[in-house]
């Protein structure tokens, strides 16, 4: 069956309890990062769900090490495209992680400065503008983390989990790109669990999750993106049945994007 044959190749296990995997996960990191012989995690906070939840197993992740006596540093990176239309949230994340350090890049003028290039260069001015534009600043983000990260000494940190997985909803070598993926395996629901027990607030847990990328639809929210609610994503990435036209899109969407979920391919 197809539903049964995603869910295990996305990882997603049929029993959840989030103390065990805050746990393992933390785990997780704290081998990672000392077998890599690496010192620093780096993670883009964006004041959604998913960044607070990997950020906050990083900072508890890295906290540990020290205690074990090895140099250890998590930073909060911080990436808006000009001023951020939910600057607070990403604040109130920060604020909710308490990392060692944080640091702001505006992807702004870099993102800018390319779309323009290209526009000189001959690239229609106006198909899917915004689209592009939005993939532009997902992976220019990437490139300012991996910036930072190679400057520490780091590893960066992505938060793609199975609900995006499923969907193909990230950007290829943008936010689809990292080094680690410590939310791998969960679904939306069990990722708001492990934030909640993480201590993260109940308004960011609970937010409308957006990946806030194209310019023309600020704060779109992702369920209007899918055409099918995160319930039923998670409802069909823990086995249960669901409605059949919503069971069809998603089927739909991870067959288009399996070229996501790949390596590079070589020539045969």
């Amino acid at each position: 069956m197809e539903q049964k044959a995603i869910i295990e190749a996305l990882g997603v296990q049929p029993d959840f309890d989030a103390a065990r995997e805050i746990g393992r996960r933390v785990e997780f990191l704290k081998g990672y990062l000392v077998g890599s012989r690496q010192a620093a995690y780096v993670l883009g906070i964006s004041g959604g769900v998913d960044s607070l939840a990997a950020g906050l197993l990083a900072q508890r992740a890295v906290r540990a090490l020290r205690e074990d006596g090895h140099a250890a540093t998590f930073i909060a990176v911080r990436l808006p495209y000009g001023v951020q239309a939910d600057e607070h949230d990403a604040a109130a994340a920060v604020a909710a992680i308490r990392p060692d350090r944080v640091m702001t890049v505006d992807i702004k003028p870099a993102a800018d400065s390319l779309m323009a290039a290209m526009l000189a260069a001959g690239t229609d001015p106006v198909l899917r503008h915004h689209f592009i534009l939005g993939n532009v600043k997902a992976r220019q983000r990437m490139v300012a983390q991996y910036a930072i990260a190679g400057n520490a000494s780091g590893l960066v940190i992505g938060t793609d989990h199975a609900a995006e997985a499923l969907m193909g909803f990230y950007t290829k070598f943008g936010d689809g790109a990292a080094d680690v993926l410590p939310l791998a395996g969960l679904n939306k629901r069990r990722v708001r669990a492990v934030a909640a027990a993480l201590g993260a607030p109940d308004r960011l847990v609970w937010k409308v999750p957006t990946a806030d990328l194209e310019s023309d639809a600020p704060l779109r929210p992702d369920e209007d993106v899918y055409g099918v609610t995160y319930d039923q994503i998670d409802d069909f990435l823990e086995g249960r049945a669901i409605d059949p036209a919503a069971a069809g899109r998603i089927l739909s969407a991870y067959r288009a994007s399996a070229h996501k979920r790949a390596l590079p391919v070589p020539a045969a």
